[in-house]
């Protein structure tokens, strides 16, 4: 029996078209993708970028040699506030576009200025009438005390001081108390007796000081200056009620040894420091206030 021929295979010639295929669906494929890069946003790009690189441990590079690559600037991106607290509650990586956020709000604000930064100088209040009239009492005062006790003045044991609202009398006590004592001399009590005079019409507080010299004294009466010193602001105190002058305008301080007006390192420095004040205040002024 006769055996059968073979079929004989033709030779396929399209074969080629399909790798022709794949390779134009590729190119297409490769096309697009460039065309959606070439759409993309340089500002977002550049800020992705720098965040990644940041994140990765890297600085953000000035310019970066591609088709991106141009001089680069901070990009501010003025974002509501509450946009950027949802941006840092998210954790994204943006930290430049946060920072450029809060850079432009911090410049929208208007700056305050240089003269609210610093208190303005206040000048000094016009004089009332109420000033006027207590400046014209003291000037009065000062009259008076003056010619009450001119004679002490003049030989430099009684010294008047006028300031902008008191009166300081500073007496020596070498003219008012034996050393160590409190009691007052006789000569004193003729001197303390005009001053009273003097003071008694007038409403002002008047505070008597007794200061002493360095020097310690320990004894039954005085154990330190302070005692000392307090009592004999007391004797003069007692002689000006005594006079007329109401108590109420009245108050006692001892400073001892610690308000000197010089060294005490002479003989005439201590004797300066030996001495009563008489400060008579202002209208308004208590009588234990301090200066």
């Amino acid at each position: 029996m006769a055996r059968r021929r073979r079929h004989e295979e033709h030779e396929n010639h399209e074969a080629w078209a399909i790798p022709y295929g794949d390779l134009v669906t590729l190119l297409l494929a490769f096309f697009v993708v460039m065309y959606s890069m070439s759409e993309v946003n340089d500002g977002k790009y550049r800020v992705l970028s720098n965040s990644l690189t940041e994140a990765f441990g890297g600085t953000p590079h000035a310019n970066s040699g591609t088709a991106f690559s141009t001089t680069l600037k901070p990009i501010q991106v003025v974002l509501p506030d509450e946009q950027v607290s949802g941006l840092i509650a998210a954790g994204l990586p943006d930290q430049h576009l946060l920072a450029g956020a809060a850079r432009a709000q911090q410049a929208a604000q208007p700056a305050p200025a240089a003269a609210a930064a610093q208190p303005a100088a206040t000048p000094n209040p016009p004089a009332t009438a109420a000033d006027m009239q207590e400046q014209r009492e003291l000037a009065q005062v000062t009259d008076d005390v003056s010619s009450a006790l001119q004679s002490l003045i003049a030989s430099g044991q009684v010294r008047v001081r006028r300031y902008g609202s008191w009166i300081a009398v500073d007496i020596s006590t070498d003219i008012l108390f034996d050393s160590g004592a409190a009691r007052l001399s006789p000569p004193a009590i003729q001197a303390l007796q005009r001053l009273a005079a003097a003071l008694a019409p007038w409403p002002n507080s008047v505070r008597v000081e007794g200061h002493t010299d360095d020097r310690p004294i320990r004894t039954a009466a005085f154990p330190s200056n302070w005692e000392l010193s307090a009592a004999r602001a007391a004797s003069v105190v007692h002689l000006f009620m005594d006079h007329g002058v109401a108590p109420q305008r009245l108050a006692v301080l001892g400073f001892g040894q610690y308000r000197p007006t010089m060294p005490n390192t002479t003989a005439a420095g201590r004797n300066a420091n030996r001495r009563v004040s008489v400060v008579i205040l202002g209208r308004e002024a208590a009588p234990e206030a301090g200066l």
